[in-house]
């Protein structure tokens, strides 16, 4: 994907460590976002050790805090001028968090126990105070599991919840378990499951998820 996709950055490392195995890739597109800051954890009682958990199959984030740029490319050659450090400083901010939850009924307490990481994780970046710009949040991926869940719940509640602490779900279907989840002074503006195939055959076991929002 990276080679066919030239014009994005992409960020994260393999849930063992290094470039092999599965990764929570986050694809960037450079011309539109500044990455600022990029971090992973695992889905364990260690977090900062890669590759903890279960010795099969362990699972992980991977996070970025990115800056808008203000201005597209300027001329053929698509540099930017020397001096665009304004466009950029002080612009809108935001974080990705892209993660894969554990399968299977037996793993049903680390799915759990994944979503009370990442929530924690997640507002530990709340801005200090109402002068500090809001930075959107966007939690994605596979998480095994469908909405009305205990996991579910933990990131987005019931109906009934009124906790500022929690994340939205772009689309709620009942029957999927891959979610684009966010947080934030944002409306959704396009929900859609790719249904995109060659002759019946499809990149991928599951359709991606396709999201247009308005911050």
């Amino acid at each position: 994907m990276a080679e066919q996709l030239p014009e994005y950055v992409v960020v994260g490392e393999g849930r063992q460590g290094g470039d092999n195995d599965e990764h929570m890739a986050i694809f960037i597109k450079q011309d539109k976002f500044r990455l600022r800051e990029m971090h992973s954890f695992q889905l364990s009682e260690t977090p900062e050790i890669i590759g903890s958990g279960p010795e099969v199959n362990p699972r992980m984030v991977t996070w970025v805090r990115l800056s808008l740029i203000k201005i597209l490319n300027q001329g053929k050659d698509g540099k930017y001028p020397e001096d665009y450090r304004g466009n950029w400083e002080n612009t809108q901010e935001l974080y990705v968090f892209n993660t894969h939850y554990f399968n299977g009924s037996k793993d049903s307490l680390a799915r759990l126990n994944a979503s009370k990481l990442i929530l924690e994780r997640i507002n530990a970046l709340n801005r200090f105070g109402a002068w500090t710009p809001e930075r959107p949040v966007f939690l994605m991926g596979d998480f095994n599991c469908r909405p009305g869940s205990a996991p579910y719940n933990v990131l987005v509640g019931n109906k009934n919840s009124t906790d500022p602490y929690l994340l939205k779900n772009s689309f709620e279907d009942f029957k999927k378990i891959d979610w684009i989840l966010y947080k934030g002074a944002m409306k959704v503006l396009k929900y859609e499951e790719v249904d995109y195939n060659v002759k019946g055959v499809y990149p991928s076991d599951h359709k991606p998820i396709y999201v247009e929002f308005e911050m």
